[in-house]
């Protein structure tokens, strides 16, 4: 059976399937994890655990001996997206509850789902996009994006709109599991390898995990808010980035539309935030379902966008090279006739 290439079939399916999966658990068999107990139940309720190791091997992937360029074009669009997001979270917060919206069409949609669902960008899906569509120093940008990975620039984006507040020591543990694998990798090139081959096959364990924590009813009665949300995010991080990568990078416009996407792993967030801050925990199901569906829904439409944006933008350069026409060649004076 090929699992694995029907799974790739489906946009972030290496998270999206396992989290279904999980939320079918949890629905089905609620108590299924204490029922077996023992590493059945890790499985099923190790979402913290599994997240602190897969954070661990992604700080060790990135590598500071970049060339300038991928340097100048990763940090770019990481700056980017994190400054639209706090600014996304500062207006939100003007008008949605803390508690988030309890009822109608956008029932399920908090500042918590809004922020998590916008400052990640999916790394595996703008390299692949950018691969196909860009330069090699583009497709090398994501290089700096695995900063975003995991609650930190969530945290900081809450606490500095003033949503949340978190403590220092809470800092310093949402990030010491990254920098200490980044340190590492960084000093051997052999462990780099060894840490980034775990990057992958974490995936489907950490989204099984959380799925554990999701009633398919909720995903349901939130699926047009996720699917709205998801927009949002192309559009709201989507120009801005687009203007970004032109004016700043140097770029065409399509990495900054390749990386208007919500990652995969920002559907941990939620979970992760809401064990730290007890008043954000009753939004933790709707907002990882809503993050969820926003991933979904962006890792279907960014390459499709970006294609139709590369292929205008190509045939915009080609029609104005045939109407300036060939250069002309010089006349030397040999050939000139009176």
């Amino acid at each position: 059976m090929k699992l694995k290439k029907a799974i790739d079939r489906v946009p972030g399916g290496l998270m999206l399937v396992p989290l279904l999966l999980g939320a079918c658990v949890h629905t089905f068999a609620p108590g299924a994890g204490k029922y077996f107990g023992s590493f059945t139940n890790g499985l099923i309720a190790g979402t913290v655990p599994i997240l602190a190791v897969w954070f661990f091997c992604m700080g060790a992937t990135i590598d500071l001996r970049a060339t300038g360029t991928v340097l100048r074009k990763s940090g770019t669009l990481l700056v980017t997206k994190m400054l639209v997001a706090w600014i996304a979270t500062l207006v939100a917060a003007h008008f949605l509850p803390v508690d988030g919206i309890k009822s109608g069409l956008f029932a399920g949609l908090s500042i918590l789902a809004i922020t998590t669902s916008m400052d990640m960008t999916n790394g595996g899906l703008y390299a692949a996009v950018m691969q196909q569509y860009g330069t090699k120093e583009e497709a090398g940008a994501f290089v700096l994006m695995s900063i975003e990975s995991g609650p930190l620039v969530s945290m900081i984006i809450l606490g500095a709109t003033g949503v949340a507040f978190f403590e220092p020591r809470l800092f310093v543990g949402a990030v010491l599991p990254f920098f200490v694998g980044f340190v590492l990798g960084n000093l051997d090139h052999d462990l780099r390898e060894l840490f980034g081959r775990c990057v992958h096959p974490l995936i489907p364990f950490f989204g099984f995990a959380l799925g554990n924590g999701i009633d398919l009813n909720v995903i349901a009665t939130s699926g047009f808010a996720g699917v709205m949300l998801g927009l949002g995010v192309i559009v709201v991080t989507g120009i801005p980035l687009i203007l970004a990568d032109r004016l700043i990078a140097g770029g065409n416009g399509a990495a900054g539309l390749a990386a208007s996407s919500t990652a995969g792993a920002a559907v941990a967030n939620p979970a992760i935030i809401g064990e730290m801050i007890p008043r954000f925990k009753p939004l933790v199901p709707a907002a990882t379902a809503m993050v969820a569906t926003a991933c979904l829904v962006t890792a279907i439409l960014v390459p499709i966008l970006t294609a139709i944006w590369v292929r205008r933008k190509s045939a915009r350069e080609a029609l104005r090279a045939e109407f300036m026409g060939p250069p002309m060649q010089p006349v030397h004076g040999r050939d000139a006739h009176v």
